[in-house]
This record gives structure tokens, sequence and C-alpha cells, in this order.
């Protein structure tokens, strides 16, 4: 399991990650999404022991990362695929790894089959390896000494459509038989198909969490009127208060049904109604992070 609790980072007088918590559990992929600049790199590298927090703390089965004794074989970590020395080759940086977790370094062959990197690619130096290529070792470095929790930070990149789905299924599997998967990534369609929960994150503070059919399930009602004051004055009258997309819909914390028959009862001409959750993780995550700064109105709405 991974706990982070109240994490926090400030670098000078800029706060880059805002009193974060979340939890995920074994069995389960937690998909941990925001914007670029959102703080999820930087509370992927405090969970791992990279980055000091300001204030705050994360842990892996009760131990911070630091204090785990030979950390790579309980935790696998993704964060930089290109993070090796270019001038090795792909079975020479596992197998360093290997030596140093204290693990046999006959299994290296097997390990890098499982990520379909073949003998020639194993003998080819780093600095040949394209993109794809550097994930799917990264993959295999992360998960050589058979780690119950894996940490990834945006391990598709790169990837061609069948190796992002053959990633899918490889960490599918993973949580299935009990692991624990926390990714990062912009693919959502991908993150959709393949996490249990959900972690949201922008401008460093946590904008929603929770079970990914919860969340789109529950993300309220996208309404759209032929009069947008009329609209308005409606919500007003329900006592509802809504968010105003740049289309001109309105996202409200209600069910299509009451907000249907109260705008027929009132003669308000409705050119759209229907379930926010309807346009699955890629429009609910635009509409949470859209605004800019996560807005309590929207928080609201998705818990």
């Amino acid at each position: 399991m991974i706990e982070v609790e109240h994490l926090t980072k400030r670098y000078g007088g800029q706060l880059a990650v805002d009193d974060v918590s979340f939890t995920c559990e074994p069995g389960t992929v937690t998909g941990f999404l925001g914007p670029n600049g959102a703080g999820k790199s930087t509370t992927m590298r405090m969970i791992c022991g990279l980055t000091p927090p300001t204030s705050g703390g994360a842990t892996v089965d009760g131990v911070p990362y630091r204090r785990l004794g030979n950390p790579g074989r309980k935790v696998g970590v993704l964060l930089d695929a290109s993070a090796q020395h270019a001038g090795r080759t792909g079975r020479e940086i596992l197998a360093l790894a290997a030596i140093t977790m204290g693990l046999d370094t006959a299994r290296i062959p097997e390990r890098l089959a499982k990520v379909g990197l073949d003998k020639t690619a194993a003998r080819r130096r780093l600095r040949g390896y394209s993109l794809g290529m550097r994930q799917r070792l990264g993959l295999a470095y992360a998960m050589l000494g058979d780690p119950a929790v894996l940490i990834l930070d945006e391990p598709a990149n790169g990837l061609d459509p069948e190796g992002i789905f053959w990633m899918r299924g490889l960490l599918r599997g993973f949580a299935d038989r009990g692991g624990t998967v926390l990714l990062s990534s912009h693919l959502l369609r991908e993150v959709e198909a393949v996490a249990d929960r959900l972690v949201v994150i922008g401008n460093g503070r946590i904008l929603v969490q929770g079970g990914k059919d919860q969340l789109l399930g529950e993300a309220g009602t996208l309404v759209r009127a032929a009069d947008p004051a009329e609209l308005d004055s409606l919500l007003q009258s329900m006592g509802i208060t809504g968010s105003r997309s740049a289309d001109g819909s309105m996202l409200v914390p209600s069910d299509p049904q009451t907000i249907g028959k109260a705008a027929a009862a009132a003669g308000v001409v409705l050119l759209e109604l229907r379930p926010a959750g309807a346009g699955g993780l890629e429009e609910m995550f635009l509409r949470l992070t859209g605004n800019g700064h996560g807005d309590s109105k929207l928080e609201e709405v998705t818990r």
C-alpha cells in the first residue's frame, strides 16, 4: 500500500505541491492525473525519496521509501526512461540492477523478452534505443525485483498503439495478482481502461479523487439552454450553483431528471441535457482542469 499524507513542497515562494493526500491499495491501479505543471512528478519524486518534502510524508507498506531495505525488491520505479547510462546495453543495465539487488542475472533474458525486447535489442546500447524501447526497458528494470508496488510516471510515452495495449494488459495483470500500481499518464483513455481509482491534481492540490466508476457516475449533469440567462435564473430558483464552460453549457450537481422537469415547468428551452460522466474520463478531466484552478464548485460536483 502507498499512503501519501499532507505532502507539501515549496520552492522558494512557489508552492509546487499543496497538502496532497491519497492512498493506493493492493490489487488496484490508481491513475494519477493532471495537466503539465500540476505537481504530479514532484509528488511521485517525494514518494520515492528523491525530493524532500517541505512537510507531510509518504510511505510504502508503512515505511518511507528511503528506509526500505533493498527497495527495488519492494517498489518498482519508472520516473524517467532515459535515466540510464547511454553507453550501456540493455542487458548490462539490467545485469547491474540485478547484482545490486542480489538477484540471479540468469533471469535477465526472460525479463527482456517479457517486455518485448529481443536478443538484438539486449545487445544494443541505450543511445540507440527509441523512446518506446527505453520505456520497455524501464518497465523491465522496475519489475526486475518482483516488487509488490509499481510507481510509473508516463510509462506509455513513445509506445505505439500495440505497445500501449500490451502495457495495459501488463499493468492490469499485475494489479489483479495483488500488486499496487500508481500510474501517471496523459493518455486518458488508456488510464480509463485500466484504472480502478483516480486522483486528479491541479496547481499542486487534489481536485478530486475516488473510485473511477463512482466519479464518472456522479459527475453531475451537463445542461445547455437556448437562453443562458433563463437557465441561470432557473438554477438560482432551485438553489443550485453550476459551473459554466467555454461552450456555454453548465455543469450542475443534480440529476438530469430533476433539471429536465424543472426546465419544462418553467418553459426553459434546453439544447443539451445529459449525465456529465457520459463523456468519460477525458471530458471530466478537461472540465476539472479547464478552469486552471480547480475551483470549489467543481470539487463539490465531482466528490
